[in-house]
């Protein structure tokens, strides 16, 4: 319920029944009752508890369903306030519509409610969803005018001139008598809002939804562009509706900060604000008594993607990772303001945007503990030089990529370091080198137009230079060899022959695999990133963990990593996004090169001591002498292909079964000479939301994250 409802309630003005189903208005000559399951009757409830608790005007000039003269057929005002105490001169109309209404819905309230206003010589107008309203001067202007009659809001009882604005820096004016001023609102009012103000845009097909997002996007950093400019106390914000001010004044003022955006990133303002006046005063009417700036990161977000996902589903959908397993991910790494951090398929940002509100919070503890004043220039440069120096973030996706670059603004400036591109591309242009001959020359350049450098002009995606990297890669899909010329250099798309293979035929060979997974590429692009001792946090499908035919990645894990932690995740984690696939969070410390040489040193050792015990090279080899003999020994008939087949599956049965001995002997000596470690084992079989995506009370990723985060800490 709300503070204004139960201050109703409290003062006496308004009661509920038990089931909420009614309610009752006391007001002045008698009380009124009315549905409140009628969705209009909550915003009616709280305008009239606004109209005595906000605006001062007194409850026995306020009365409820008045019916309107010379309307056919007969109809009645929703509020109409008085002038007088015998409530005899219509003073305000009020028209409520539901939160929910359309904007051709709430257009044509403004009509009804202009009709009952005037039918009742009634000075001033207001219409309102709640979550949007618009006041009007009736009385001073032409019947048919909707414009210049334009107020910023009501008269407040006994108020006789009605400033140019209604939100000013501070909740005052430049002579010092109170305003409103911006105000956070909760996350579900916030979803409300920017989807509303997305479906204005998108107009049932207008346009396309994709463009409409593009569209609410540059108004929304325009607003916190506005909300964040230098201004003093008193000074009204620019992103708002002003008295009388014709729409195109607006979006000239719009433009303006939209301008000032360009010229910082023009990459990102890659292209103009395409909405027309009328359009963009739409989007102002919903945004402007809001404050996105301070609105808390976590609301923002989900905020910000909730109406994405519910239009772009398929096409946005996926790039997005649930809330409570970022901030898990994010909050048990003991990231600073020195770390560089990456996220090499970054979305629409979400890992990085906590990263930042982590590096803010540290901020904000160390200016409660007296290093420097809350928002100084200390304490901005502590988290601001990290989102512009420190925090970097790849996207494949040229929409997305942009979508990213705009939420770390709308988040505060985090963005320059977000690249359009593939993340599994080579990272670093190779140099030339003196003598090269003309063919090495030509090969180093054809290499050198398919790398990250090369193709985002941005050296600090550097290899062995992240200290944390945060990443949920895309699961499903394949890398096919002969469409990408970058598999051949990746380790884990080089098909080797088995160890135990290559000692028994006596030959190695190597090839690059047909196609790859595109989360076995990521692990291993990673570990490039990282610099020695660098943090890996990956989700990864459960396949690589469990999977015998996964062996070889769990080998080069084990040989470049030191495994921290491995948290499984319930099925239904990321059903909401349409993916089912059963996955866990990984969590790796990548081994410098030494660690890696002596692991994988260590390992040869120990094959070459089980292949030459008798029982085990002796063996094998006996075995294949006897299949040579008795297929030499067979008579060439016409069944001879068949017994030669026979012979061959048993032989191949009998040297497997030496072969599992052999590597029974293998990991239980590595086991004993392998360096040993703890690992870091949980199970979370609830998250914080359900299969749908709807909150639950029940998150064992919070008591998980606390003691991992004593794990690490450890290390």
């Amino acid at each position: 319920m709300e503070d204004i409802l139960k201050k109703g309630i409290e003062k006496g003005l308004i009661a509920l029944n038990n089931e909420e189903s009614r309610i009752t208005y006391y007001t002045v000559p008698q009380s009124k009752s009315y549905k409140y399951t009628d969705p209009e009757e909550k915003v009616r409830a709280v305008v009239f508890l606004q109209l005595i608790f906000k605006y001062g005007y007194p409850i026995n000039r306020i009365q409820l369903e008045v019916q309107v003269p010379r309307r056919t057929p007969n109809d009645w005002a929703d509020i109409v306030v008085f002038d007088d105490d015998e409530c005899k001169s219509p003073y305000i109309v009020i028209e409520c519509k539901h939160k929910d209404v359309t904007e051709q819905e709430f257009t044509q309230g403004i009509e009804q409610g202009f009709g009952n206003a005037n039918s009742l010589k009634a000075h001033y107008l207001l219409v309102t969803s709640d979550i949007k309203e618009l006041a009007y001067n009736v009385a001073d202007f032409k019947p048919l005018e909707r414009v210049a009659n334009r107020i910023p809001h009501i008269p407040h009882f006994g108020q006789t001139e009605i400033g140019v604005a209604r939100y000013y820096k501070g909740g005052v004016d430049e002579d010092g008598n109170p305003q409103e001023d911006i105000k956070v609102i909760l996350e579900d009012e916030l979803k409300r809002v920017f989807g509303k103000a997305h479906q204005a845009l998108w107009a049932g097909g207008k346009r396309d939804p994709s463009e409409a997002f593009d569209e609410l996007d540059k108004i929304i950093f325009c607003k916190i562009r506005d909300e964040r400019a230098l201004r003093k106390k008193g000074e009204p914000y620019d992103m708002q509706l002003f008295k009388g001010e014709k729409p195109s004044k607006l979006l000239e003022r719009i433009k303006a900060i939209y301008k000032e955006g360009e010229k910082k990133e023009p990459e990102v303002f890659s292209s103009p604000i395409k909405l027309d006046e009328n359009e963009a005063t739409t989007i102002v009417e919903f945004l402007q008594g809001i404050n996105l700036h301070k609105t808390d990161l976590d609301s923002k977000g989900k905020a910000f993607e909730s109406f994405i996902g519910s239009n772009f589903r398929g096409e946005f959908g996926q790039y997005f990772t649930p809330r409570p397993i970022v901030k898990f991910i994010v909050d048990v790494l003991p990231i600073t303001n020195k770390d560089r951090v990456l996220d090499t398929s970054c979305g629409s940002g979400g890992f990085l945007l906590y990263a930042l509100d982590k590096i803010r919070k540290q901020a904000d503890k160390m200016a409660d503990e007296g290093y420097f004043e809350k928002d100084s220039k200390e304490h901005s440069d502590y988290w601001h030089n990290f989102a512009e120096q420190k925090l970097f973030g790849i996207e494949i996706s040229d929409k997305i990529s942009r979508t990213a670059k705009m939420n770390m603004i709308i988040h505060d400036d985090g963005h320059t370091n977000i690249i359009n591109c593939d993340g599994l591309l080579d990272i670093a242009n190779k140099e030339h080198k003196d003598g090269e001959t003309e063919e090495e020359k030509n090969a180093i350049d054809a290499f050198n137009k398919n790398t990250i450098e090369s193709k985002t002009k941005n050296k600090e995606f550097k290899p062995n230079s992240f200290k944390y990297i945060i990443t949920n890669p895309p699961f499903g899909s394949s890398v096919k060899a002969t469409e990408h010329a970058y598999m051949k250099n990746y380790r884990m798309s080089i098909k080797q022959t088995d160890w135990l293979d290559s000692l028994i035929t006596e030959k190695r060979s190597s090839s690059v695999r047909a196609n790859q997974s595109t989360e076995v590429l990521f692990i291993e692009q990673c570990w490039k990133f990282l610099e020695p001792h660098g943090i890996l946090a990956i989700v990864i499908p459960d396949s690589i963990l469990t999977n015998s035919s996964m062996q070889y990645v769990r080998t080069e894990i084990e040989e470049k990593f030191r495994i921290i932690a491995v948290v499984s995740l319930p099925q239904f984690a990321f059903s909401a996004n349409d993916a089912n696939v059963k996955s866990s969070i990984l969590f790796l410390r990548k081994n410098t090169t030494e660690e890696t040489d002596n692991i994988i040193n260590t390992k040869f050792y120990i094959q070459s001591i089980v292949w030459e015990q008798p029982t085990a090279k002796k063996e094998i080899r006996k075995l294949q002498s006897e299949c040579e003999e008795k297929i030499r020994l067979l008579p060439r008939n016409d069944v001879y292909k068949e017994e030669k087949a026979k012979i061959n599956r048993e032989y191949k049965i009998r040297i497997e079964q030496v072969k599992g001995i052999i590597l029974d002997a293998y990991t239980k000596q590595c086991q004993i000479t392998l360096p040993d470690y703890p690992i870091f084992m949980a199970i979370a079989d609830n998250i914080g939301y359900d299969a749908t995506g709807r909150p639950t009370m029940a998150n064992d990723l919070i008591m998980i994250g606390e003691e991992l985060k004593k794990f690490i800490e450890t290390l």
